[in-house]
């Protein structure tokens, strides 16, 4: 039994003759009369780095554009055509300044008159940080997209975090609010959301520390950042790795001051490399949500055990604020450019021809969103819904990146592409429900060696863990009214149609005999299809209003992810 989902054993594996097409039986229980809990809208949050291939110049400034806004002004150089399809798509939130980021960052070099701040060299990337784009620029941005602004500050010092606070959020007159009515902004901007530092955990961080030193920072900064604005939300760092030893402390110092743990997770695709060799590696994408199923739930389990431990009254919630599927390729190729039709750069590399398998690997990080990776997309929404049941759900969660950087958007000169991943984005946070609903799904699958993530094994290869991935992953919500039904479904099948029935509560003809369908993937033949300037809509939604359903049947097309509206009443 899947205790996320509610999801009875799956018979085992089926068989297909060699050569022949074969439409398989499914069943698919929706039990619309036990809701499961409410699906957060935060869960479709977003995240901007600054230095970071080009996420903000480049990306969401451009100044000096014929796209952009001109100057003078706090918006000066925005891209109207970026802003134009962040508002049609309706983000909730996006995290900044980062990320990596975050931990050298000095928030007053970005604020004031844009000629006089100070040119740094940034030291997470190896970069130069012109701080064109700072606090005043961001909050701007996040008020004409309609996005809570998510500020990311780097636990290294508390005085200069509860200036931020006092900067954004206090109404009243000393010498930060004084600037910031200088700089336009005459009332408090209200910033709800607060991190308080970016993986401590790690070596490569400036601030890098052990947990219980973390633990002590993190609960001096809520502290005393809660004493300028206590309404403000505060996010604590989580760990992805020996979670009980870091956990702990954190719980047991802090707990009581914070809102939600951070998680940070991510999967990988070999296919910039092996698809030379005819190996696109779908199998082991579209199978990766398994591994964020598994690892939020363990994590969840574990902070509910640790905040009982600590004499909590309630578990934080959990923020999965940064996670996004990497695309890995041979760190010795030639360094990978932006491409000016989108995706990267057209570059002179090996013939592929016996090369063994590269020890080192690195991120591309211009390719463009697949087909392959919007069925991951999908299937990480499908765990993201249903941990409404657990006692510490995900309830905020933060792609890693909206712009460039293997964002939704791919900016360039020329124009924006809608990824493939925009169209997951839109067809889960505009075209599902907002009540998760218990959803058993009863058909065939395969097991396999299930990928964790892009952690390595030291050799060039990736860690797996055994598993069964059913073909069919299903998601089930109602809207706010409960007048209609809405079932996202994922067939992971990479060339058979699904036959599926659909029961509501334990019984058969229950469903209307007409939906609404949306659809992505169905009528795209190549797993690796991505989108560009020149071909913008090859992977897309897309909606047939009117579907007959009889008898809750429906055949779901292969490698597709496809949404079922219903009108119950």
């Amino acid at each position: 039994m899947d205790g996320a989902r509610g999801q009875p054993a799956l018979r085992p594996p089926q068989a297909e003759p060699t050569g022949r097409r074969l439409t398989v039986q499914a069943l698919i229980d929706i039990d619309t009369r036990h809701p499961c809990g409410r699906i957060e809208r935060d869960i479709y949050g977003h995240f901007l780095e600054s230095a970071f291939f080009g996420n903000i110049e480049g990306g969401v400034l451009d100044e000096g554009s014929p796209l952009s806004e001109p100057g003078p002004g706090v918006r000066a150089g925005f891209r109207e055509d970026v802003l134009a399809l962040c508002r049609e798509l309706g983000i909730p939130n996006v995290r900044w300044p980062g990320g990596n980021f975050t931990s050298p960052y000095h928030w007053e070099d970005g604020i004031g008159d844009r000629s006089t701040r100070p040119r740094r060299l940034e030291l997470a990337w190896g970069r130069e940080e012109s701080n064109r784009f700072g606090t005043d620029e961001f909050l701007a941005w996040c008020a004409d997209v309609g996005a809570a602004p998510f500020l990311v500050h780097g636990c290294r010092s508390v005085d200069d975090a509860v200036r931020w606070v006092e900067y954004t959020n206090y109404a009243g007159d000393t010498a930060y609010t004084r600037r910031r009515k200088e700089n336009g902004h005459p009332q408090p901007y209200g910033v709800r959301y607060w991190g308080i530092g970016n993986e401590p955990y790690g070596p490569w961080q400036m601030g890098h520390r052990p947990a219980t030193e973390y633990a002590a920072a993190a609960r001096e900064h809520a502290r005393f950042m809660r004493l300028v604005d206590p309404g403000i939300r505060l996010i604590a760092c989580g760990s992805p790795w020996q979670q009980e030893e870091w956990t702990r402390p954190v719980l047991q110092r802090a707990g009581s001051l914070i809102d939600y743990l951070s998680l940070h997770l991510y999967g990988a695709t070999t296919h910039p490399y092996t698809a030379r060799a005819g190996d696109d590696d779908y199998e082991a994408v579209v199978a990766q949500p398994l591994y964020f199923e598994q690892r939020i739930q363990d994590y969840a389990h574990l902070v509910v055990e640790l905040s009982a431990e600590a004499g909590l009254e309630r578990p934080p919630a959990l923020a999965l604020d940064e996670w996004n599927i990497r695309h890995l390729e041979p760190a010795d190729w030639p360094e990978p450019a932006p491409g000016a039709d989108g995706g990267t750069a057209p570059r002179e590399l090996p013939d592929g021809s016996g090369e063994p398998r590269p020890r080192r690997l690195r991120v591309d990080r211009y390719s463009s969103r697949t087909l392959a990776d919007a069925l991951f997309y999908a299937g990480v929404f499908h765990t993201l819904h249903q941990t409404v049941s657990l006692p510490a759900p995900v309830t905020m969660a933060n792609t890693v990146n909206l712009v460039n950087a293997n964002g939704l958007l791919e900016v360039r000169p020329g124009g924006v592409v809608k990824s493939a991943s925009y169209h997951v984005w839109d067809l889960y946070q505009n075209h599902t429900g907002p009540v998760a609903l218990p959803t058993a799904v009863e058909g065939p699958a395969r097991t396999a060696a299930v990928r964790q993530g892009d952690n390595g094994e030291g050799d060039g290869a990736f860690a797996t863990r055994p598993g069964v991935v059913p073909y069919l992953d299903a998601s089930a919500t109602l809207s706010a009214d409960g007048r209609r039904l809405h079932l996202a479904v994922v067939n992971r099948r990479r060339d058979t149609a699904i036959r599926t029935r659909i029961v509501r509560d334990g019984r058969t003809g229950a469903v209307p005999a007409v939906a609404e369908v949306r659809d992505l993937g169905a009528d795209v033949d190549d797993l690796l299809a991505a989108n560009s300037l020149s071909a913008p809509d090859v992977v897309a939604v897309r909606h047939r209003p009117v579907v007959e359903t009889p008898d809750g049947r429906y055949d779901f097309p292969a490698h597709s992810v496809t949404v079922l509206a219903f009108d119950l009443t």
